[in-house]
This record gives C-alpha cells, structure tokens and sequence, in this order.
C-alpha cells in the first residue's frame, strides 16, 4: 500500500512535462476547491435562515403543547391539574383558550385569533422582549394585547380610552343559519382596552389577540374545566419522551395529541428541510460536473505516464497496484481540494457573522450558521464522489496499455 501511495504523491505534487496537464490539474483542482466552499456556504446559508425564519413562529410557542387531537376544548378538572403539578419535568403550564374573532372599532374590522391566558403564560414563553409599546394585560380589567399589524389596520393606540372602545365578537353556540334579523342575538360581544402592542413580524402581527382568560371564557361561554389547549415549559435536561409518555397517562380518558415545537410548526419545517435538501442535490449536482475535470486529469496522467507505468509493470508492480496509484492520486486530490474549500467556506461564513458584509436590507445581514454538521456532510459528499471519480479514472489502466 505504502508504494502506490508514494508514487500517487509524487505524480500530484511534482510538475509534468507537458504543460496542457499541469493546466488541466489546476483547474480540477480548483473546481473541487469552489465547489466544496460554495456548497458548505449555501448549506450555512440555509441553516441560517432556517433559524432566522422559526425565531418567529417559535416567540409563541412552548416546548410542549397540550391539545384536542379533534375538536376545539379539552376537559382540564382540578383533579387533572393536581397531578400535572405533582409531574416530574414541568417547570410551568399556562391554560390557553383560543379561538376565531372579529374586532371592530370605529368603522374599522379584522379578523384575528383571541387567545385567552392566564398569569403563568409569561413563565413558559418570552413576552417582554415582543411588546412593542405599552404593557402586558392585568387580569379582570378587560384588556388585550394586539399586534402591530392589528394596530394598525383598526388605527388602535394602546391604552386608547379617550374613544369608543374596540370590540370584539364571536358567535355563540348552536346550529343553523344565521338570519340578518338574528345577527345582534347571534353573537357575543365584549369590548375591551388595548393595553400594548406587540411586534415580531408582519404574519404573527395580524393573528392573534392575547387576553386574560376569564375574559375569553366569558366571551366563548365556556365551562370552567374547559381549555383549548396547555402550554408546557420542560425543566432542563429532561427527557421529552418520558415527560409526554407522563401527560398522555394524566389525559388517558381525553382525546389529545402532544407536539412539541417542531410538530407545532410541521409544514414549515417541511418547507424548510425540502428547501434545504434541494438545494443540496443541486449543488452536488455542480460537484460532480466538477469531479469530471478530475477524471480527465487522471486520464490524461495515464497517457502522460505510460512509459513510466510499463517501467512499474516490468519491474512487478501489478495492474491492481499501478490502478491504485492513479485511484489514490485522484482521491488526494479531492480529499485535500475538499479540506481546503471547506477551511475557505468555514472563513468566509465566520467573517460574515463577525462583519456582516452581506445584507438582505440595509439593516438586516444576511443570516448564516456554523454547523458542524454541515462540515461532516460537505466531506463526506465530496469524499465518496471523489472516490467514485478516482475509480472510474484508474480503471483506464489496462492490459494493453502495458504491452
């Protein structure tokens, strides 16, 4: 093994006589370079914005949710609760009734998405870092905190009570067709003071309404033990498997699904992982069109060291050996073309965190993450379509190329 490897070293290192081959290596050479580098910085770019896009979604979710697998309520007795509080790793739960709404205020409608909370729910997700202005609502004085999108579609200021106050409306229970002359007794109204605003982004901005949640009981006329779902805050380095196994033992009579923060956000990190993993395929894809240029390198050192092979061969080496040396040569090639890109890729994504030279807008950089993971995927891509290339190419070395 270790002459194969010698001579493979020297025939990559050492310069051959004819220039046309030396140009040819260097740009093979190149091409695995740029391409290692350009796929390990689009897989940090994707990592990037993967992050990027979920801190958003992921402001108002738990890390475990609680909720009817069908239907909108589930039953929440007091009994229930004693032994969710008795269960090893919860930190904190917060009963959350949620449901459709339509808000009017002088003239002005939208439709978003009520959503009743009681005093624990700042114990299981971050609300002080989303108010954009004013405060967080007080239990039992008929306030709400609206998005900046809602805001501003209603023309609502928070704390605005100098005018008629916003309203909020849902329809009440039952079945049948809801006649012009019915609508007053068809729904339940309440109105309330918008004691703050929140601001993550333009989509979460116009979804939801948060209340206390004696407020949205009253509103949707429900039951005291009924809840529209639980959110759940694990202790630190719990196991979530054992800790949901726990909650659908306690909830064995309800119908309940539990998701945690990926389930709860399904379709977008389906979205995101299928953009992902395309682009990856398109990028090996220009990887190997690259390995073709390493191919022909080889070839084309076969031809070049034809003489020097019927030398090897007429001094015992065998064709097994001589294919060797071609195949190692080719997979020195990548392997080292391939450390090197990923160093330059690795730089390059660094710098990007360190100096934000690249922007999306003027004040926002393009987002980009170092993976460890992406590192092992880019060589292990390059490695194994070095090695295929390699051993493709050395197969050229027959038998009556020695003769």
């Amino acid at each position: 093994m270790k002459f194969p490897l010698y001579i493979a070293k020297r025939y990559l290192f050492s310069r051959s006589s004819n220039n046309a081959i030396n140009i040819i290596t260097i740009i093979a050479a190149i091409g695995i370079v740029v391409g290692a580098m350009a796929l390990f910085i689009v897989l940090s770019g994707f990592s990037g914005l993967k992050d990027f896009s979920l801190q958003f979604t992921n402001v108002f979710d738990s890390d475990l949710l609680v909720a009817p697998e069908s239907g909108k309520t589930i039953t929440f007795s007091e009994a229930t609760e004693a032994k969710l509080k008795k269960l090893n790793g919860v930190e904190a739960y917060s009963k959350v009734i949620e449901e459709r709404v339509f808000i009017q205020f002088e003239g002005k409608n939208h439709i978003a998405n009520i959503k009743g909370v009681d005093a624990n729910y700042g114990k299981v997700t971050v609300i002080d870092s989303i108010l954009y202005v004013g405060r967080w609502f007080e239990e039992g004085q008929q306030e709400a905190v609206i998005g900046f999108t809602i805001a501003h579609k209603l023309s609502l200021g928070a704390m605005d009570i100098y005018n008629s106050l916003p309203e909020v409306f849902v329809p009440k229970p039952g079945t049948g067709q809801i006649l012009n002359s019915d609508l007053a007794s068809a729904f339940t109204k309440r109105d309330f003071v918008a004691s703050g605003i929140y601001d993550v982004n333009e989509d979460v901005n116009g979804k939801y309404i948060f209340t206390d949640l004696e407020f949205a009981r009253d509103l949707l006329q429900l039951d005291s033990t009924m809840v529209s779902s639980l959110a759940i805050k694990l202790k630190s380095e719990v196991n979530e498997k054992d800790v949901r196994n726990n909650i659908a033992e306690i909830f064995a009579s309800e119908n309940i699904a539990i998701k945690n923060r990926i389930q709860q956000n399904d379709a977008l990190y389906k979205m995101l992982n299928t953009e992902q993993v395309a682009v990856y395929l398109i990028f090996t894809l220009v990887l190997i069109i690259a390995l073709f240029n390493v191919i022909g390198s080889i070839i084309m050192m076969i031809l070049d060291k034809r003489k020097n092979i019927k030398t090897l061969y007429n001094m015992g080496a065998t064709l097994k050996e001589i294919r060797r040396i071609f195949f190692l040569q080719g997979a020195l090639m990548t392997v080292l073309g391939g450390v090197l890109g990923i160093a330059l890729g690795v730089l390059i994504v660094w710098a990007q965190l360190q100096f934000k030279f690249v922007y999306i807008t003027a004040s926002l950089p393009y987002p980009v993450k170092l993976e460890f993971m992406n590192v092992v995927v880019v060589f292990i891509t390059l490695t194994i379509l070095g090695l295929i290339a390699s051993k493709i190419a050395s197969s050229r070395v027959r038998e009556r190329l020695l003769n």
